[in-house]
């Protein structure tokens, strides 16, 4: 199979986990092949979008059959990085960082969560889900001797850009940040941001836009 010699834009790199989310679904339910009509239905993307995202990748169909489920499954997972292994750990164990350690899906998905790490003497050396939490200033030989590759930030924001700089001296090049921050940090780290606010005021906004129509009907 051809693969891509340019590189993919953002946006399509965004629309890789839904594909991966439903095709999933449907390798459940036995579904063994299925059209870019059909997959645009249950989806909601076009079926030209579906067809030109695909074709980024080198285009997985055949024409008059459609996809092969199963086979589009595995190539979008390879794709995602999902078919390795990723040491990770929390930084920061609030109540979101612990809610995070306990979401057992990461695991499945191949994303290890190997340790928690808080300031609060009240917290080390507790445990979430068998995952323990560990003082902040063991992090740098906990990352060395653990390979570690992901940072999942979960600190207040007044601290958040220090931890992340002390990560990257550390060798961490992939955050992803939950602080309500934008981190400045050096092209060749890269940073996910989840900003939970965002998308409740997304949200909020859709709700208002939504009942201004309704008035004006």
């Amino acid at each position: 199979m051809q693969r891509r010699t340019s590189k993919v834009s953002d946006a399509v790199i965004r629309r890789l986990p839904r594909y991966h989310r439903y095709l999933e679904e449907l390798v459940r339910d036995g579904i063994k092949r299925i059209s870019s009509k059909e997959l645009s239905r249950r989806i909601g993307f076009t079926a030209s979008q579906i067809r030109q995202d695909f074709n980024c990748f080198g285009g997985f169909g055949q024409q008059g059959y459609g996809y092969n489920v199963e086979l589009l499954y595995n190539e979008i997972k390879k794709i995602l990085g999902l078919n390795e292994r990723y040491n990770t750990i929390i930084v920061g164990a609030g109540n979101l960082g612990q809610a995070i350690a306990n979401y057992t899906n990461f695991r499945k998905r191949g994303f290890e969560v190997k340790a928690l790490f808080d300031i609060n003497p009240k917290l080390i050396g507790l445990s979430i889900r068998g995952i323990e939490i560990l003082d902040i200033d063991k992090m740098g030989e906990f990352v060395r001797d653990n390979d570690v590759k992901i940072a999942i930030l979960c600190t207040p924001r007044e601290n958040a850009q220090q931890v992340a700089e002390t990560l990257v001296e550390y060798g961490i090049k992939s955050i992803w940040n939950f602080a309500p921050i934008d981190l400045d940090l050096p092209n060749d780290v890269i940073v996910e941001n989840a900003h939970l606010s965002d998308s409740l005021y997304v949200l909020s906004y859709r709700m208002a836009e939504r009942e201004k129509e309704n008035k004006e009907k």
